[in-house]
């Protein structure tokens, strides 16, 4: 995909840095993913999506629930299918029930199965997963990789599906070579993808591979100069390596390249951390 806003991956940044772009940058990434929990043997087994998207309805409010009850009452009755599931995936999107409306945008696309509804189904399944559990990652894993396994039976020249099917394989799948030996032959034809670059410069920070990081998202800034983020996860980068003065260089670069106030003196105050 050519939007780096539809697809979504991790993050590993410095607590203000991480800050900085989630509240105020144009690009939404998300959180780093948490620490697995440590549970007993047995204490826990991965539940049905179904399982989990009736806990979540059971924990709503009553007043969400009636209106739940009542938008899916019109999915079922009303002539225009996608209308209705627009406005129960809204409502769940306004109450911040991720995992929600990842499941009814499924729902959606099932009932509409072109291409870009699967791959809209799945993309909410991957950003549901930065808000969720640990031990929900599996399900919600699995679920992804099946809506973008489907946007590739319907158009398998879909890129932006591919690589997000890539990144799933990688972060969620007992495969994840699978997935890499995916993205490595997409950039053999598409290169230049902006998508595939960050898939790689996030994987590459993941595994504290920070000159190889460093690398793809300075291909990043070549291929898309305005995906300014780019700046504070170079910067990021050269502080877990040491290199303090390479960090501030890049965060001068990233507080030239923002207009808000807020950002600008944010970013100056961890300039002058990073100085002392």
């Amino acid at each position: 995909m050519k939007s780096v806003n539809k697809i979504q991956i991790a993050v590993i940044a410095g607590a203000l840095i991480l800050v900085v772009l989630l509240l105020f940058a144009n690009t939404k990434l998300p959180l780093k993913k948490e620490e697995a929990e440590t549970h007993a043997p047995g204490e826990h087994q991965e539940m049905s999506i179904a399982d989990m998207v009736e806990g979540l309805k059971a924990a709503l409010p009553e007043a969400e629930k009636q209106e739940v009850k009542k938008l899916e009452e019109a999915t079922v009755s009303s002539p225009d299918k996608k209308h209705a599931f627009e406005d129960l995936i809204n409502f769940f999107d306004n109450v911040r029930q991720p995992v929600l409306a990842a499941y009814y945008m499924e729902k959606a696309a099932i009932a509409s199965p072109i291409d870009s509804n699967w791959t809209y189904a799945g993309a909410r399944y991957y950003s549901a997963i930065q808000f969720s559990k640990p031990v929900d990652h599996p399900v919600l894993y699995k679920k992804a990789i099946e809506c973008f396994e489907k946007t590739l039976q319907i158009n398998p020249k879909n890129i932006d599906a591919r690589i997000s099917l890539a990144a799933c394989y990688v972060e969620g799948s007992a495969d994840p070579m699978k997935g890499i030996t995916m993205l490595k032959e997409i950039e053999k034809t598409d290169s230049n993808n902006v998508n595939l670059q960050l898939n790689f410069a996030f994987f590459s920070e993941r595994s504290g591979q920070w000159n190889k990081a460093i690398a793809r998202f300075e291909k990043v800034l070549k291929i898309q100069p305005d995906f300014i983020e780019a700046y504070l996860h170079i910067a990021d980068a050269y502080e877990q390596q040491g290199e303090k003065k390479k960090a501030i260089e890049y965060l001068e670069k990233y507080k030239a390249a923002v207009d808000d106030v807020t950002i600008k003196t944010e970013v100056q105050d961890y300039i002058n951390k990073l100085s002392q």
